[in-house]
């Protein structure tokens, strides 16, 4: 049953990213000027969960040396599978149109990304933390959203329908209730692994954030909007947190 509701709210998660391509149906290529803001907006939502709902937990449940072997691990994967998307750009670039190419790349990117998102619900779910499971299922519901946007944003410049912009970005979180169930599966049989996976997770989300979002949100001409974006996610998971007394 336990993981029967946690494939439910995984994949709930993974459907969020469908709604950020709403904006992109109703807004059609002047989506492109909302982009600053809403990966601004994701940079405040997974910065504060990553601390408050995974390293945070992960520094009471164990001890500084498997939160720190955690970090690196986690932070070690999220450069690894960056440089594994990043090795088919040559072939990616032999694609018709830039435009094309440029979506296959997005895709790639959050395709990979959000199994260490899957992995923080999991982690999450297997805790006896009130309120964190719902608080961090709800912190990545919300991040995909904006995801969900900068995947159909691309696609609505190459020509793609509104229904294939929708599944595309639906289908880059399917890792969420794989990594979801697999990070259940171990923190339940294996409980000196909750610290480690809390900071594994939290590792690999900061690592993807500083190295996949920050830049490209806070390039020249954008770093007002994506600065609001920050802080106005920032300040919801906090909220949040507070709410769910995290």
């Amino acid at each position: 049953m336990d993981i029967t509701v946690l494939v439910l709210a995984a994949t709930a998660t993974a459907f969020a990213t469908g709604l950020g391509a709403i904006p992109v149906f109703l807004l059609g290529r002047r989506a492109e000027e909302l982009r600053p803001l809403l990966m601004g907006t994701t940079v405040g939502l997974m910065t504060v969960a990553a601390v408050v709902g995974l390293l945070r937990p992960a520094l009471q449940e164990g001890g500084p040396g498997s939160v720190l072997a955690g970090l690196l691990v986690g932070v070690a994967f999220l450069i690894v599978a960056a440089r594994v998307v990043d090795r088919p750009r040559s072939r990616a670039g032999r694609l018709h149109g830039a435009r094309l190419r440029l979506s296959v790349l997005v895709f790639a990117v959050l395709f990979v990304h959000s199994l260490p998102e899957g992995f923080a619900i999991g982690t999450a779910y297997a805790s006896d933390r009130a309120g964190l499971s719902l608080f961090v299922i709800l912190a990545i519901a919300l991040q995909n959203i904006p995801e969900g946007t900068s995947i159909a944003i691309p696609m609505e410049a190459a020509g793609f329908s509104w229904h294939r912009q929708f599944w595309a970005a639906v289908l880059t979180s399917a890792p969420q209730p794989v990594g979801a169930v697999a990070a259940f599966l171990l923190v339940e049989h294996v409980e000196a692994l909750l610290p480690f996976s809390f900071a594994f997770a939290a590792g690999a989300m900061l690592a993807l954030v500083v190295v996949e979002l920050v830049p490209p949100a806070f390039g020249r001409g954008s770093r007002y909007w994506a600065s609001l974006g920050a802080l106005t996610g920032g300040a919801l998971m906090i909220l949040l947190a507070v709410v769910f007394r995290i």
